[in-house]
């Protein structure tokens, strides 16, 4: 499963609002609502910050993954934000991350789930690439990279 299989620029947030991982997670879930992906947003922040609470998100080299299942989605939706300054999400190596990618899974699509995720880990070992993300100030740019333009 490819990022590009989920994401529209309809739920790409350059650059994100929000400067805390709160805002960043209810900035991105509204974006899944505006978009049509989810049904019920409170659900789906509550489900996001709950599986938070267990264990941060904050990955390495800018990058967390905030991640749910639940019934408020029909089928496996994600979005991304973008912090150019970066957001504390208790990353691993203690930095800031400028990228956020949520991901909100049906409960009956744990494949697909963990699929998304392998797909986040596999781009977060290419650094120049995680970096242009990090840089981009454009949804448009944003998507030129993803789909490997230059």
């Amino acid at each position: 499963m490819s990022l590009l299989d989920i994401l529209t620029k309809d739920v790409i947030a350059v650059p994100l609002m929000s400067r805390d991982k709160n805002g960043a997670i209810m900035e991105l879930v509204q974006l899944l609502k505006k978009s049509g992906e989810i049904s019920d947003v409170q659900s789906v922040y509550d489900a996001v910050m709950l599986r938070e609470s267990k264990c941060s998100t904050g990955l390495e080299k800018g990058i967390a993954v905030p991640h749910a299942k639940t019934t408020a989605v029909k089928k496996i939706a994600a979005a991304i934000g973008i912090s150019p300054d970066g957001i504390e999400f208790g990353a691993i190596d203690g930095k800031p991350s400028k990228l956020i990618f949520l991901i909100i899974a049906p409960p009956d699509q744990s494949g697909k789930h963990v699929a998304f995720l392998s797909e986040i880990a596999r781009l977060s070992q290419y650094q120049q690439l995680c970096d242009e993300l990090a840089s981009a100030r454009s949804v448009d740019r944003v998507m030129a990279i993803l789909q490997g333009e230059e």
